[in-house]
């Protein structure tokens, strides 16, 4: 508590944030709505240096019985859209086998960003399924050259 101006300092962990075209946007925003879809199981939003920007990249495990169609990718892009902003809707939408947590239970969302922007991921042994991170160094090519 800062005694001066009244004012309030936390620290500590946050939610990630994104800033495509300099908007803030906290995952956890985009959590809260993409995982309430029947067929979303999990998800994991991060934020992809590209062309000068940032683009939202969001991967989502599916609920078992459900596929990443097109509708089901319209719909979510229409989600975020409706419910958040336009700078929520992800300019790519992947399929993932897992989603990669601590053992503690927090989404890994520094690792995916480190893999995707070819950076080392240091803390692998504080992952509860450390295997989930294959599937993003098997796709990290393809992310490099796919366009919006």
């Amino acid at each position: 508590m800062n005694s001066r101006t009244g004012g309030i300092a936390f620290f500590g962990r946050s939610d990630a944030i994104l800033k495509p075209s300099g908007v803030r946007i906290g995952t956890a925003e985009i959590y809260n709505l993409v995982e309430r879809l029947e067929e979303v199981a999990d998800s994991l939003a991060i934020g992809q240096s590209w062309k000068g920007d940032q683009r939202v990249l969001l991967f989502v495990k599916l609920a078992p019985k459900h596929a990443l169609t097109e509708d089901l990718k319209k719909r979510i892009r229409t989600t975020l859209r409706q419910n958040a902003s336009p700078r929520h809707v992800p300019a790519l939408i992947l399929e993932v086998p897992d989603i990669p947590y601590t053992f503690n239970m927090k989404k890994v969302e520094i690792a995916v960003t480190n893999i995707i922007h070819g950076k080392p991921v240091l803390n692998r042994d504080a992952l509860g399924n450390p295997e989930s991170l294959h599937y993003f160094e098997r796709i990290l090519p393809e992310l490099q050259k796919t366009r919006k």
